[in-house]
């Protein structure tokens, strides 16, 4: 979602959703693990204890992985609908 025109706390979100706690524990892992091997760091992690809404800041790219019960709760792309959203979903 790029959200440069409507804010200035970010550029972008990228927003997902987990099936499990063991699967955003994994994506969360991944993701960090790949950034740095870019090396990229987080500036910080939220909801890594709870699972149900992890938050990596990268500044200028923050990540929001949802369980489908928090990403259905807080309808994240209805609060952020100003912004430019590009659907991408895994290959088949």
């Amino acid at each position: 979602m790029d959200i440069r025109t409507i804010t200035t706390l970010t550029d972008y979100f990228v927003i997902c959703t987990s099936e499990s706690d063991p699967q955003t524990r994994a994506i969360t892992n991944h993701i960090n693990d790949r950034m740095k091997e870019t090396g990229i760091k987080s500036w910080h992690t939220e909801g890594y204890q709870n699972l149900e809404w992890v938050l990596i800041d990268f500044v200028n790219i923050v990540v929001h992985i949802f369980s489908k019960e928090a990403r259905k709760y807080y309808e994240f792309e209805r609060l952020w609908a100003d912004g430019n959203i590009i659907h991408v979903k895994d290959e088949e």
